[in-house]
């Protein structure tokens, strides 16, 4: 890409990955203008202010403006207290699909054209094609498969794929780090987060005890499928499906979470034969094209990040929603987290999971 002087917004985090991304901005010359979303506070690993000094370190060995923006209520109020209310009602949240799709593309877009500048760049692994003969921007899976994070980014709209730029996507993680220690870039050491930014010790009820401490549901039981009572658990927010250590339960053989019961405040568990679905009832589904596709589709769809995704037929329904129906049973299907539709390395789109069934 190239440019003459054109004003392009990027998104710092802090991290080696937008440090090389605007160094990338940089070198295809355009102006670059850097930006840091201030989200999480001082116990976030991501996005805090001490990431903020690391960006601007960067931004200023690359010769950028550089700017915070304070985020850190609408974060918590959208963010961090809808992730709480998730594992409350029993789901499994993912609270990185949110933040991407709104605050690190939509309200860094209209911060960008606040600042006069119509496309911002950010470090995501992923990659953006526009097709000639429709117009539309499609999104593909980054070159690197071990990084890849179109998981997230199945929620952008077509007007934010058009103004996006993912300098990352054609690069491995080596690569990358190579740049940022050739070009001496503050952060070409800096070690990489894999959890969620406000959980950095990766203890999610305690994230959520701390930010719903009057919600709190207390105490409530470990049943079968059967409803008969196995135990007592600490509350449901302690636990996802799929789960197996911490039921607080003892049997002949393993078990696992299989459903969170919310209005009950129980834990139903069962066997591993029994952790199976076959369907799944989405809900805020997204395409990609912009469009609800005129008949099923047949596509690979993963229900969690570091899921290889399963053969599956997807049937689009009105109302933002689709039912997934599974080529073969797969476990730990869990309320809360997304599914996202592939058709080799490209993204066709991604919902809520709201229901499964056997």
């Amino acid at each position: 890409m190239s440019a003459d002087r054109e004003r392009m917004v990027v998104a710092m985090s802090g991290g080696v990955d937008s440090s090389v991304a605007a160094a990338m901005v940089v070198e295809a010359g355009f102006e670059a203008v850097g930006v840091t979303m201030h989200l999480a506070g001082s116990a976030s690993r991501c996005c805090s202010l001490a990431d903020a000094d690391d960006a601007r370190d960067v931004a200023r060995s690359l010769g950028m403006r550089f700017f915070v923006a304070n985020y850190t209520e609408r974060f918590r109020r959208e963010v961090m207290e809808a992730f709480a209310d998730d594992y409350l009602a029993g789901r499994t949240p993912i609270p990185c699909v949110t933040c991407n799709s709104k605050f690190k593309f939509e309200y860094l877009l209209d911060r960008a054209r606040a600042f006069g500048a119509e496309r911002v760049a950010s470090g995501h692994y992923a990659r953006t094609e526009r097709d000639s003969g429709t117009g539309r921007t499609r999104l593909f899976c980054a070159a690197d498969s071990r990084k890849d994070q179109t998981y997230f980014l199945f929620e952008l709209t077509q007007e934010q794929l058009a103004a996006v730029w993912f300098p990352l996507g054609d690069l491995t993680k080596p690569e990358v780090r190579d740049r940022a220690r050739a070009l001496g870039l503050a952060t070409a050491e800096k070690p990489e987060s894999q959890e969620i930014c406000f959980v950095p010790d990766g203890d999610y009820a305690a994230a959520v005890e701390r930010i719903r401490p009057r919600a709190l549901p207390g105490r409530g039981e470990v049943v079968d499928r059967d409803g008969r009572v196995l135990g007592e658990h600490g509350g449901i927010h302690r636990f996802t499906v799929g789960q197996r250590k911490g039921l607080g339960v003892s049997a002949s053989g393993p078990l696992y979470a299989q459903k969170l019961d919310a209005a009950n405040n129980r834990v139903v568990v069962g066997g591993l034969d029994e952790l199976g679905s076959r369907q799944a009832a989405l809900e805020g589904v997204s395409w990609i094209a912009g469009e609800l596709p005129a008949e099923p589709v047949r596509a690979r769809v993963k229900v969690r990040y570091r899921h290889e995704g399963a053969l599956a037929k997807i049937e689009p329904k009105p109302g933002g929603r689709a039912i997934v129906a599974f080529d073969a049973p797969v476990r730990a299907v869990a309320p809360g987290q997304a599914a996202v539709f592939y058709r080799g390395d490209e993204v066709l789109g991604g919902g809520w999971i709201a229901e499964t069934a056997p």
